[in-house]
Formats: C-alpha cells, sequence, structure tokens
C-alpha cells in the first residue's frame, strides 16, 4: 500500500449510487491529522440513496440543509441524524440530482474492531461534522476516499436491505463484505466470522 494513497477520481462517483456504493467496498478513507499523520480506515460497509428513493433527503425538496446532495460528484455530504449524529456520505451521479452513498461502516487497524461499526461511530471516529459537509475528496482538502486494497478486489460481497429508515425499507441498496467483523448489523441468518477465519485489517498495515 502506498504511504501516501491518491484519491479516487471524479468520475468514479459519477455514477449511480447503487453502482457506487458495491465498487467502494474495500476502498479507503483517508483523513490528515493535524501533525501530518494519516488515520485511515477501510469501507466495510455502505448504503445508496437517490433522489427517487422515499428514502432520500432529496425525495422530496432541495433545501439549504441538503444542498451538497445536489452538487457535483465526488464532494462530502455530512448531515445530522436525530439531532445529534454525524453520518458521512460521498455525492455521486450528477449535480442537481439528489444521489449519494451512506458510509455506514469502517475496519481500522490496530484499533476495537466495531470502533466504527455504524455511521455514527464512524463520524466520531474521525471527528467528521457538518463543517466538512461539500468538502471535495480530495488529498489536498485533508479528506479523501482512496482506491480499494487488491487483495479484496475479488472478495465476496453480501447484498441486501438497508437499515435505520422508515420509508425504501425493502430496497436492496445495501453492501457489505462478508469476511468483516466490523459491520454495523448483518443480513438475517449471516453470521458473523469467527475471528480466525475473518478478514484481518491489520495486515494491510505494512507500508503505509
Amino acid at each position: 500500500m502506498p504511504k501516501h494513497p491518491s484519491a479516487l477520481p471524479q468520475a468514479f462517483f459519477a455514477r449511480p449510487a447503487e453502482l457506487v456504493a458495491p465498487d467502494l467496498i474495500g476502498c479507503l478513507l483517508v483523513k490528515r491529522q493535524e501533525d501530518g499523520s494519516l488515520l485511515w480506515g477501510v469501507v466495510v460497509e455502505t448504503e445508496a440513496y437517490s433522489q427517487d428513493d422515499p428514502a432520500c433527503h432529496g425525495y422530496r425538496r432541495r433545501s439549504p440543509s441538503n444542498e451538497t446532495l445536489f452538487g457535483e460528484p465526488g464532494r462530502f455530504y455530512v448531515y445530522v441524524s436525530y439531532g445529534i449524529h454525524h453520518c458521512v456520505n460521498v455525492v455521486t451521479h450528477r449535480a442537481d440530482w439528489a444521489n449519494g452513498v451512506l458510509l455506514r461502516a469502517l475496519a481500522m487497524p490496530g484499533e476495537p474492531e466495531r470502533i466504527a461499526a455504524g455511521p455514527a461511530l464512524l463520524a466520531r471516529r474521525f471527528g467528521l461534522d457538518r463543517s466538512h459537509d461539500c468538502c471535495p475528496s480530495s488529498p489536498a482538502q485533508g479528506l479523501w476516499l482512496a482506491p480499494r486494497l487488491p487483495e479484496l478486489s475479488e472478495a465476496e460481497l453480501v447484498q441486501t436491505t438497508r437499515i435505520g429508515i422508515s420509508q425504501g425499507q425493502d430496497w436492496p441498496w445495501r453492501w457489505y463484505l462478508r469476511s468483516s467483523r466490523s459491520i454495523s448489523r448483518r443480513a438475517k441468518g449471516d453470521r458473523s466470522p469467527p475471528l480466525a477465519q475473518a478478514w484481518d485489517v491489520d495486515s494491510c498495515v505494512a507500508g503505509f
């Protein structure tokens, strides 16, 4: 793994959310800290949302709070859930059409396996809030999404319905890495793999 991973190109995000979401599994979320060090985790769970989807923030109307979701692809859309939790998304597809992918869970090296197993936990661990809304995914901005780890290019993904929403619950627009133990909630009947058989994010630390 390169010491300074490059950012995914904007063209990667300029596709419908339901295509981008599974392709983000295995990619890295990277944040440059004040001391110059890099905080990073591997994306292991995502959800897709689109303007024609009743669970999407842009379904009913465009407003100052969801404006970023209607913007150019490749920007982070950060919103507050239940008035207290931040959730981090990346905008996809095209401008003037609400479309995005929620980053639901990360696996982080050297840390408890469930430290970022959920949108609120992810945002909290990375220190992300509304001040990061509309930030482009770019090393120059200190926050970006980097390409998928090569060892996960053929990894098995689970596709299932989304969770934590009151509408559009039957849309199968959630994906996660089956071999990870850092998933927020597994599909019914899919058990978390034993530690000895699970994918180990710490094996990726070398050279980073």
